[in-house]
Formats: structure tokens, sequence, C-alpha cells
């Protein structure tokens, strides 16, 4: 599966292999076709990010249309702001 970086930047995935199974992260880079680092604000910051193997992540359909901008334009993220997004996120999904 060939990723294409811009793409994938700031899309939510979910973790489906490791301890971190069934958590959902936002994806923050692509280092190749098989890694790409993921963050979910709280245990895995913007500053540590997780390195994770593509075929272990559910990709969604959702994406942190904000979130993607600033990191695609190379500006500051902060954990916080994913925080929140996540937080959203899960309210739509217990809807």
């Amino acid at each position: 599966m060939l990723l294409d970086s811009n793409s994938c930047i700031g899309k939510l995935v979910c973790s489906k292999a490791g301890r971190d199974k069934g958590k959902f992260f936002i994806i923050l880079s692509v280092l190749d076709d098989e890694y790409v680092y993921i963050c979910d604000g709280d245990l895995r910051t913007v500053e540590k990010p997780k390195k994770k193997k593509v075929k272990h992540l559910n990709f969604t359909s959702s994406v942190a249309e904000e979130i993607r901008d600033l990191l695609i334009s190379n500006q500051k993220v902060n954990s916080a702001m994913i925080r929140k997004f996540m937080q959203s996120y899960d309210k739509n999904k217990e809807v």
C-alpha cells in the first residue's frame, strides 16, 4: 500500500495491534510506505510521537482538517489541539 503523505497527515486511525490496541490516534507524519508517526495528545504527545507500522493501523474516514493544515504548512501543533479533536470525535462516536 503506497502512502501519500499529504493525504494521510491528520487522518484519524485506530491501532489494531500492540499494547495500544483499540485506541485512536492522529497521523503526524509519514516516514515511508511502512511507518508513520502517530499521537493522541495524551500519552503520546506531539513532542514524543509513536512510530507505528501502517499494517497495524485501521484508517478511518475522519480527518482533523485544522491540524492537517497546520502540519502541512510546518506550523506549530500542540498536544492540546490534538486532545480537543479526539474528545470531539469520541463524543460524536457515542451519539
